[in-house]
């Protein structure tokens, strides 16, 4: 192998050492300065070092290890000379000391014991609701999910300095408002647990449906949300919600290869090829509900992310699409309006309705919706509304719900889905006005 070749080997090594390290390195630096922005800059001067050094002396044998022992030492090195954190010198000066003179060995094992609380406690800090979620999402992908500025950036269709200033300022806002480097407790804890999961949510549901761009999905993202809400379900197995989630984003992934046909375009549930769907992630995303039904009892009691995935499950089950139980989603969607009214649940209580009742069950509950202020740009209003005229036999006006739908989202994919469904609609019409001449 040529000196180059070993180099890039080094440096793809590298790449994914820090991909599943970072993480667990800036909690456990962050654990000790009780800092996330210095944490994240002391585990990047870890990283140089082993861009430097790796490619020469060959990577460790634990080279988790070897970059929190780096980070380590600079963080000796930024407390003797950074007169900012005078405060904290002495008391940390000492601990990171005695540290050091121990050697690799016992540092590791010295981080190891509370890596775990470090790392909740990082995933907390990164999504306090201090921060906005545009900026919560950028900064968990960053610390937790390993990602780089220009991951970030091209995940979301949005300029590389965009997601840097979110960075900067999400670390900034955090060090004024002097948020503690630390994992809530009783009932804080309840109110906080659901920006971690929010976040992670609207993280997985970007990569399932794009809001925007040429393609229907980005299934990376789903990747690295699922990634975060393994990690998170790890650290807290106790609760019930924390499994619901992990459960509904493995059974939505199962389907990731069945969404889109051969040129990208978007295949809807009732006609994927159930044969592509990921049975391991299946089996993954039970289990999961599993753990959530025991933890938290009946669906009454438990939250709404585990609700959800039971939905999921029950299309998840079904051989075939007739062999759904649309009279159990459609209860299972009510439970769900209870436990988060909204209109975007009553219009997925539509859909159930419309399976289990008839379209006109479902439409009637959607005209319910059609002057609700919340859902005045939401396109699937008019593509459900659409979708249901046709199957009443109503063409024309499911031509104009379609036309409409088509003009209010932002993704290309399903832009031209709805715009065929309009001149599907179209040709029936014509079709049907012909036979009746």
């Amino acid at each position: 192998m040529t000196a180059s070749a070993e180099i890039d080997q080094a440096h793809r090594a590298i790449e994914a050492v820090w991909r599943i390290e970072s993480a667990r390195i800036i909690a456990g630096l962050a654990g000790l300065v009780r800092d996330i922005g210095l944490a994240e800059e002391l585990a990047q001067d870890a990283l140089l070092a082993a861009l430097e050094q790796w490619p020469g002396s060959g990577v460790p044998d634990n080279p988790g290890a070897w970059l929190m022992a780096v980070g380590k030492r600079r963080a000796i090195d930024r407390i003797r000379r950074d007169q900012r954190l005078e405060r904290k010198r002495d008391q940390l000066g000492r601990e990171l000391e005695s540290q050091s003179a121990i050697g690799v060995p016992e540092l590791e094992s010295a981080g190891d014991d509370d890596i775990g609380d470090d790392l909740l406690r990082l995933v907390f800090t990164a999504c306090h609701p201090v921060l906005s979620t545009e900026a919560r999402v950028a900064l968990t992908l960053r610390l937790i999910g390993g990602l780089t500025t220009g991951e970030i950036a091209r995940a979301f269709l949005v300029s590389e300095p965009t997601v840097a200033q979110r960075i900067v300022r999400a670390k900034k806002a955090l060090a004024t408002a002097e948020v503690p480097f630390e994992v809530p407790a009783g009932d804080e804890l309840a109110r906080r647990l659901p920006s971690v999961l929010e976040v992670i949510y609207l993280i997985f549901n970007e990569g399932y449906s794009a809001t925007s761009g040429e393609d229907w999905m980005r299934p990376e993202l789903c990747s690295d949300a699922l990634r975060l809400g393994r990690i998170v379900a790890e650290l807290m197995p106790a609760e019930p919600e924390v499994h619901g989630l992990v459960a509904l984003m493995e059974i939505q992934a199962s389907r990731l290869r069945a969404r889109t046909g051969p040129s990208g375009e978007p295949i809807l549930l009732l006609e994927q090829n159930r044969g592509r769907w990921d049975h391991l992630l299946i089996r993954r995303g039970l289990a999961a509900l599993a753990r959530a039904e025991q933890r938290g009892g009946t669906y009454s009691r438990l939250g709404p992310y585990a609700v959800q995935a039971a939905i999921a499950a029950c299309h998840a089950r079904a051989p075939t699409p007739d062999d759904t139980d649309w009279t159990r989603i459609a209860a299972l969607y009510a439970t769900l309006a209870e436990l988060t009214p909204s209109p975007v649940v009553e219009l997925n209580r539509a859909v159930a309705l419309a399976m289990a009742y008839g379209p006109r069950a479902g439409l009637e509950l959607v005209d319910q919706l059609v002057d609700e202020p919340a859902l005045a740009g939401y396109h699937l209003l008019p593509s459900v509304r659409g979708d249901l005229l046709a199957k009443l036999g109503r063409s024309d006006e499911a031509r104009t719900e379609f036309e409409r739908a088509a003009g209010m989202t932002s993704n290309e994919r399903e832009r031209t889905l709805l715009l065929d469904r309009a001149r599907a609609a179209g040709s029936s019409a014509t079709s049907s006005g012909f036979r009746g001449s």
